[in-house]
């Protein structure tokens, strides 16, 4: 990881205009977007979905449009904070990503769309169990993406760190609904 005073921190790290809070903003943005892929198959006031048990614990239907704008918004800007943070140093010009920066960003890219495919396949198949299978998969994957981003900026693996919670949640979730149905 690199440290604020290593010449890879994003700590006053700039793109060649200046433009870095507006390109840390546009991920989070980005992000959201590719989130947004999901909602088309999100039924909950589908017959199937209404037949459903659920588990004591499962929150208010608002919640999950409040919840996930935010953590996609966060999960954006870590990834923009490692893009500008694991560039290679060169002398006047911005550099190319380093190994560790795209190890980062290529698992950054598997774990959303695992992340999106949970969507179609929970609601569009109706299959809670399945679901769990993808929960599976992503939630290494989220913990995979977060110790590969520490070694770029902690506070990108920080940021990422209410996501990995929520997506416990939501496998707790997921389990509670298939164990009752």
């Amino acid at each position: 990881m690199s440290s604020p005073d290593s010449p890879g921190a994003v700590i006053g790290a700039r793109l060649p205009d200046g433009r870095t809070a507006l390109f840390v903003v546009a991920a989070a943005v980005a992000v959201n977007l590719v989130g947004a892929v999901g909602v088309p198959f999100t039924a909950t006031q589908s017959p199937w979905f209404a037949g459903l048990d659920l588990p004591a614990y499962y929150p208010p239907g608002w919640a999950f449009g409040v919840v996930w704008p935010i953590l996609y918004a966060l999960v954006g800007a870590a990834a923009a904070l490692v893009f500008l943070g694991g560039r290679e140093a060169r002398a006047g010009e911005t550099g190319r990503l380093t190994r560790d920066a795209r190890v980062a960003l290529g698992l950054f890219a598997v774990q959303l769309v695992v992340n999106v495919a949970w969507s179609p396949v929970f609601w569009g198949l109706e299959r809670p169990d399945l679901g769990l299978v993808v929960l599976g998969l992503l939630l290494p994957l989220v913990g995979a993406t977060m110790v590969a981003f520490d070694r770029i900026d902690r506070r990108a693996a920080l940021l990422l760190g209410p996501y990995l919670a929520w997506v416990c949640f939501a496998t707790a979730l997921n389990y509670g609904i298939w164990a009752l149905n």
